[in-house]
């Protein structure tokens, strides 16, 4: 599981469109194992087991939520049971809610859906932008505990979060963006106790994420 935290404007959240082909990359290569990906199509990406969650409008409001998650095997529908299956056992509150509209869930509610939606397809690869982005501390906690949860099924989980330090605590691997280059790397307990990681970075975003959880409230 890897995490990737930077202060705002880093440049994280178009990383992750870039691994996904919605930003034309100009130098450098993305990898899916021996295979070069870069600036392949989304749908391209989606058939090879890459997952995309973005930060907003990542489901369909009018939809239910079994009519979300149907959406999101559109490539596969012969194994839409199996798939569904999987995702109620993973998903339980959504299994309860599968009838009412995604409209009307929560926030926490939505990010569930998106994360399922995603993992529909079967990826290897998991991006997620910013999943606790608006959340009570408490729903933000549930988050990062399932992507946990996804990760150990085998799934690699790649997030971008203003949460560092929570982010930190759960990621094998995390990256400190800063004007689009890696400023630090290593394991999420190193950078979590590195001094220059906590003196330039975790203390700034930590107040990011304060205002971040003011502007909402309003």
């Amino acid at each position: 599981m890897i995490g990737i935290i930077g202060p705002n404007g880093a440049g994280k959240s178009t990383l992750l469109k870039a691994m996904f082909g919605l930003v034309k990359i100009r130098s450098g290569n993305v990898h899916l194992g021996d295979r070069d990906i870069t600036n392949l199509r989304a749908n391209r990406l989606v058939e090879m087991g890459v997952g995309f969650v973005p930060q907003t409008n990542n489901v369909f409001p009018s939809l239910t939520i079994e009519e979300n998650l149907q959406m999101g095997l559109f490539l596969r529908p012969a194994k839409l049971r199996e798939r569904l299956d999987a995702m109620w056992d993973l998903f339980p509150n959504l299994h309860e809610r599968r009838s009412r509209s995604a409209g009307a869930l929560s926030g926490g509610e939505r990010q569930s859906l998106a994360m399922a939606r995603a993992l529909m397809m079967e990826p290897s690869v998991l991006l997620l932008d910013e999943p606790s982005a608006g959340l009570s501390p408490v729903r933000q906690d549930e988050t990062f505990l399932r992507t946990r949860k996804i990760n150990k099924t085998g799934v690699c989980v790649v997030m971008v979060e203003q949460n560092a330090r929570r982010c930190l605590q759960i990621c094998d691997r995390g990256y400190v963006l800063d004007q689009g280059r890696d400023a630090y790397s290593g394991t999420g307990r190193e950078l979590a106790n590195d001094p220059k990681v906590i003196e330039l970075y975790l203390g700034t975003l930590a107040q990011d994420v304060d205002e971040a959880k003011g502007d909402t409230a309003h």
